[in-house]
């Protein structure tokens, strides 16, 4: 394909397909949801919230056995799993969202197969990390990307009871990373883009699947009918909660970062770095 198509069509191609092969977890379960709210009975001997837990937790074994998915990324799914579900009890307790449908497996209202949302995301970033050979430079001090990332989880709590600091962490996102850059490769050939601009990119494509999840029934945000679309808003929580799903991945995946920037050797220039030898260095 890449020898038959014109350079930038060929690049763009193999750009969408990594992405969505990346992304292949979190597509799976959407396609799990949208397939078990065509197909489910009320009268069926399983919940279709406990089927739901049973195919995500299929799709990890799956991935782990046919090496889709190393330990290291699967440690990065278990602390989405737990950060999300955290959240979700508190979110749902609080009346922002809800899951109406039945089921066994769920914990103060929450089913436990909706960790497994929070993990594709994290899934997500772990492969996608790996199969464009991602490099985040200049990366801001550690401590205080972990402290942004603090402050939004902390808010996405407190604002039920304190004044809401979003716009204030909306600022300090661009503020602390308008200089790092995502470095990629396709084949040989480097590009980057600014981190806050990936960031608002992928939160769409995330308020996306949050119209798949309320289309479906699976959850319904508060005085919101399943067949009325998401409010735009939530873009904004997803964007802000990006940085915390980031941040978390980069405790594991420490190699992608770089407190320099970071310029392409011509060694790594001249073919893809997943064929490479040795990876490539920050400079």
């Amino acid at each position: 394909m890449r020898a038959r198509l014109p350079f930038a069509v060929a690049e763009f191609v193999m750009f969408t397909l990594k992405q969505g092969w990346a992304a292949i977890f979190g597509i799976l379960l959407l396609g799990g949801l949208l397939l078990s709210n065509h197909i489910w009975q009320a009268d069926w001997p399983i919940a279709r919230y406990d089927a739901l837990l049973l195919y995500a937790l299929a799709l990890q074994v799956l991935f782990l056995a046919t090496g889709m998915e190393s330990w290291r990324e699967v440690r990065v799914i278990l602390l989405f799993h737990l950060t999300g579900t955290v959240m979700e009890i508190f979110k749902v307790d609080a009346g922002s969202w809800a899951y109406p449908g039945a089921g066994v497996m769920k914990l103060l209202g929450v089913p436990l197969f909706s960790g497994f949302m929070y993990a594709s995301v994290g899934s997500y970033m772990a492969r996608v990390i790996r199969l464009f050979e991602m490099r985040f430079a200049p990366y801001p001090p550690t401590w205080m990307a972990i402290g942004l990332a603090l402050a939004i989880y902390v808010n996405f709590f407190s604002h039920h009871f304190l004044p809401d600091a979003r716009l204030l962490l909306f600022v300090a996102t661009v503020l602390i990373f308008i200089r790092t850059r995502i470095w990629f490769f396709i084949g040989g050939q480097a590009y980057w883009m600014p981190l806050p601009l990936a960031a608002f990119l992928s939160s769409f494509f995330l308020w996306v699947a949050e119209n798949v999840g309320t289309s479906t029934r699976t959850w319904l945000y508060a005085g919101q009918d399943h067949g009325s679309w998401v409010s735009l808003a939530k873009m904004g929580s997803w964007y802000l909660l990006l940085y915390v799903s980031f941040v978390t991945v980069t405790l594991v995946v420490r190699d992608a970062l770089s407190h320099r920037p970071y310029h392409p050797s011509r060694q790594t220039l001249r073919q893809s770095p997943a064929s490479a030898g040795p990876e490539p260095k920050a400079q």
